[in-house]
């Protein structure tokens, strides 16, 4: 029983099932590589690699914000702060998970191997920026963007900066959510020495900047529909992504940011599978 409690409390802490906000844009990287779905063997290897990378960052930016998750009353019941776990599990936790990114990348192919300490850079950056940027949103969408381009090298061995359209749109689209998610500790970061959007714009500005970035995503992925030259049923896809954003827009108000949590996971879960979604159905079904 206790080794089933740790396991569900480790499970909480990455967050396992945000899995699905990044997960499905890497696989969209996969299947434009492929011009459809890649082998199985590769297939796996790339769920396991962006797996790996997201619990990697995640168990990291638990270790780095242990202090500042104490002292915010909405954070501070999590695992380490809590005391459920210990540092010294989470941070072997890191580095198996971290090994487990780097063998993956080695069953790839050699560029994905050489690139993956670079990937790992990335996404342990992000949790240091709060420290020093109010823009560390970016480099939250930053971090999630690089899984496209990561999962087009494993297919290709190689980068087409076609991709890096989409790694663009992801940018906005993470940068943007994540502002919206941050208003709620607006209260908080103003009392300490946290930076970010809403502390630095007021929650009101905020939110217009979250919804110019999720236009700019809009933008960017029609680009790589054209891109790519990608037909209606992708076309389809992009317009019922921005009907997801609307609505996620429409359910955050400056003064009532009660379905924040909503509007985080629920919608951009529902954008990231429905555009991989779409994309795969127009490469498999539009030809």
């Amino acid at each position: 029983m206790a080794l089933f409690r740790s396991i569900g409390t480790t499970l909480e802490m990455i967050k396992w099932e945000h899995s699905v906000l990044t997960l499905p844009f890497g696989l969209t990287g996969a299947v434009l590589a492929a011009r459809g779905i890649p082998n199985l063997r590769t297939s796996l290897w790339i769920v396991v690699a962006l797996v790996a990378a997201r619990s990697a960052a995640m168990a990291f930016n638990r270790l780095a914000d242990v202090t500042i998750d104490a002292a915010n009353p909405r954070t501070n019941i999590r695992a380490l702060p809590a005391g459920k776990l210990s540092k010294s599990f989470v941070t072997w936790f890191v580095v198996v998970t971290s090994a487990i990114l780097i063998l993956a990348a080695y069953e790839l192919n050699p560029l994905a191997f050489y690139l993956s300490p670079v990937a790992l850079g990335i996404v342990f950056l992000y949790s240091f920026t709060k420290r020093f940027t109010r823009w560390s949103h970016v480099v939250l969408g930053l971090a999630m963007g690089i899984a496209p381009a990561a999962a087009w090298v494993a297919v290709r061995g190689s980068l087409d900066p076609r991709i890096l359209i989409l790694t663009a749109a992801v940018i906005f689209w993470g940068a943007g959510f994540d502002i919206l998610y941050a208003c709620q500790d607006y209260d908080f970061d103003r009392a300490a020495c946290v930076y970010s959007v809403p502390k630095a714009f007021g929650i009101r500005k905020a939110l217009g900047i979250a919804r110019a970035f999720h236009v700019m995503t809009v933008v960017l992925l029609t680009w790589m529909v054209v891109a790519f030259g990608l037909g209606k049923i992708a076309i389809v896809g992009v317009v019922f992504v921005a009907l997801l954003l609307i609505y996620e827009h429409s359910l955050v108000k400056h003064d009532d940011l009660s379905r924040v949590n909503a509007a985080f996971f629920t919608m951009n879960g529902l954008v990231s599978m429905a555009f991989l979604f779409f994309i795969a159905g127009d490469l498999l079904l539009g030809r």
